[in-house]
């Protein structure tokens, strides 16, 4: 009953929420959508505390520097996005091109700044990423990206993408690993919910100027290994390290 309720409230929330900031986007600036869409994720964290039983404990805000930083964070669940954004006050979020077919969303996404990019990466996709996040960072603005890729089952990982270090090549930027549990109680995509508590930590910053091989390692292993223990926090169960699975584009 609680994922039917929960649901439910997900649709109506979304469809009224995507109206509203499909207007606000016809006005001038960001201010008028960012506003909506703040509240919309704020709201969406407190439908799943209320209709699916779901509390969100934030732990390590004090990792966070005051000014422009990349979150790169593990993503497990559709609701990591609400639960990352609904903690700050504007964010630039990197996104695939799907949502863009999604009616009245790339006016939406266009008009917050996000950074959307092709899913299939490569080159141009890299290319695409930097020129999108040279204006988040111009403006100041905090940069939140999923350096798997993809939506991860609880247990299991993907290859971390090169994206997020180039960003901090190019911006000189810190990155602050971001662990979650979520999928645990809200599993990818799916119906199901289950009650608890779902934890995000923010994690100590990695400071630029690591070769790409070495920060890429340092983030998998910051990331990977508190999820892990997350997991085990949310479950009881001893600490087991992620599986690697292949993405959809690394298959034969």
């Amino acid at each position: 009953m609680r994922a039917l309720l929960f649901n439910i409230a997900f649709w109506v929330l979304s469809t009224a929420y995507t109206l509203t900031a499909a207007i606000a986007a016809l006005f001038p600036g960001r201010g008028l959508v960012q506003g909506v869409i703040r509240r919309y994720v704020r709201r969406m964290v407190w439908a799943m505390r209320v209709f699916a039983g779901i509390r969100l404990e934030v732990r390590g805000v004090e990792h966070i520097p005051a000014g422009a930083c990349i979150l790169a964070a593990k993503h497990q669940s559709y609701g990591d996005g609400f639960c990352v954004y609904s903690q700050f006050q504007d964010v630039a979020f990197v996104t695939g091109d799907h949502l863009e077919r999604f009616p009245l969303i790339s006016g939406v996404l266009k008009k917050l700044g996000a950074i959307v990019v092709d899913n299939c990466g490569g080159p141009e996709a890299r290319r695409a990423l930097s020129r999108s996040a040279a204006q988040a960072h111009a403006e100041g603005r905090r940069i939140l990206i999923y350096p798997e890729g993809n939506l991860a089952p609880v247990g299991k990982k993907f290859r971390y993408r090169s994206g997020v270090w180039h960003m901090q090549r190019d911006f000189g930027l810190p990155v602050v690993p971001v662990a979650t549990n979520l999928g645990l109680y809200w599993p990818q995509q799916k119906w199901e919910k289950h009650p608890g508590t779902a934890v995000l930590e923010f994690l100590p910053a990695i400071a630029p100027g690591l070769p790409k091989a070495a920060f890429l390692e340092a983030l998998e292993e910051a990331v990977e290994a508190r999820t892990a223990e997350l997991v085990a926090e949310g479950t009881g169960d001893p600490v087991t390290p992620a599986e690697r699975i292949l993405a959809p584009s690394e298959e034969a």
